[in-house]
């Protein structure tokens, strides 16, 4: 055999295997990609939004931070515990869901955001969240932090006026603010919020739980 001959052979040889490694490392990637995560009752933020630092006051008097955030999946629902209707019936809608998601419900927390911080003390808010879920947390500040932290999260409010200066209301945003792990703001739920859907997309995103 020539010189010449064996030396195609042996390149061919090298471009064989170098094909077949780099044919290795695209399937490898493609095994561990993930995969895409549809919801059908979010709205996904095709890049995450980071939250900037924060401290808010929870049911125990303790800092809740953003490093609070991390490590799992979070749902913000912005409310007060005054509220007459769209609150309770959310809140209780999300002991639904946490029911139905049984073990998998280790990996999301659901804090309700008080935009009341006259009224909600801590105390306030631990009985008040604890009817619904020893697991659920409440948590609110002073203003203006309040107003800070509701702007990055996307949330307003507008306290209304009522017969006496104790009976005033609150009107607020109702979405469900969606925090992944990294704590960055991921998507949004929006009204109408119906359980046997939320439980569906949360157990797709809670999937991809690290």
């Amino acid at each position: 055999m020539s010189d010449a001959s064996s030396a195609n052979k042996t390149a061919l040889t090298l471009l064989i295997a170098v094909v077949g490694l780099i044919g290795g490392v695209l399937a490898a990637v493609y095994v561990r990609a993930p995969k895409p995560v549809t919801v059908q009752s979010a709205t996904l933020l095709q890049t995450p939004r980071p939250l900037p630092e924060f401290t808010l006051t929870d049911q125990d008097g303790e800092p809740f931070t953003r490093d609070n955030l991390r490590g799992k999946w979070t749902l913000i629902f912005p409310g007060f515990t005054y509220c007459p209707d769209v609150c309770p019936t959310t809140l209780g809608l999300l002991k639904t869901v946490e029911t139905a998601l049984g073990p998998r419900a280790q990996h999301l927390q659901v804090l309700l955001f008080s935009i009341d911080p006259e009224r909600d003390t801590p105390d306030t808010l631990k009985r008040y969240v604890g009817y619904f879920s020893p697991t659920f947390r409440g948590a609110t500040t002073s203003e203006p932090e309040l107003q800070r932290i509701a702007q990055a999260l996307g949330v307003a409010y507008i306290k209304v006026a009522g017969d006496t200066p104790e009976s005033y209301t609150m009107d607020h945003s109702a979405a469900l603010i969606l925090i992944n792990p990294q704590a960055e703001i991921a998507g949004y739920f929006t009204p109408p919020l119906n359980a046997d859907t939320l439980v569906q997309d949360l157990t797709q995103l809670l999937g991809t739980t690290p």
